[in-house]
């Protein structure tokens, strides 16, 4: 079940939901347990691949190249440059970068007429649940269409406390 929280648009003072995170992320040993669940792998040598993921991929990106992890999708770095454009082209410098972001496309399943009939960890059957409704007790009718979805992250599971 995932959650959401009604929000006010500053823009146009009209309501939303709006995707939330709850809980406490979802640790590396988590994960590496579930995936030694559901192959022949030892908890311990997915633990050591998960723990090593990150700088590979850091290593590829470095040097200008995208990351494809098949049924995940791509990441790829993109530059934040200053607020100090220059006239021309010739005077355009790496000096100008103040920051990297890693960018995240999910992975997709095109039909041979080229429609997308998968994107990887969206095409779930997500149950949205208004959060405030799980504070009252209540549970019943969650909202499947999602609607406008702000916000992202790890969510907790299914034994953590969501509002704790």
């Amino acid at each position: 079940m995932a959650f959401y929280k009604k929000f006010q648009s500053k823009l146009n003072d009209l309501w939303y939901p709006k995707a939330i995170t709850t809980g406490t992320p979802i640790t590396t040993d988590k994960v590496a347990d579930k995936l030694s669940l559901l192959s022949t792998v030892t908890r311990g040598d997915t633990y050591a691949v998960l723990k090593n993921l990150g700088s590979v991929m850091a290593d590829y990106m470095a040097m200008g190249r995208t990351v494809k992890i098949e049924g995940v999708g791509t990441f790829y770095y993109t530059a934040a440059a200053n607020k100090k454009g220059v006239a021309t082209a010739a005077e355009v410098n790496s000096g100008q970068i103040n920051g990297i972001r890693v960018r995240f496309i999910p992975e997709v399943k095109r039909s041979t007429s080229k429609q997308i009939t998968t994107r990887s960890m969206v095409d779930v059957d997500v149950d949205w649940t208004d959060i405030e409704k799980l504070a009252n007790g209540n549970t019943s009718g969650g909202n499947t269409d999602g609607g406008n979805q702000g916000g992202s992250g790890s969510g907790g599971g299914v034994d953590e406390n969501p509002l704790g």
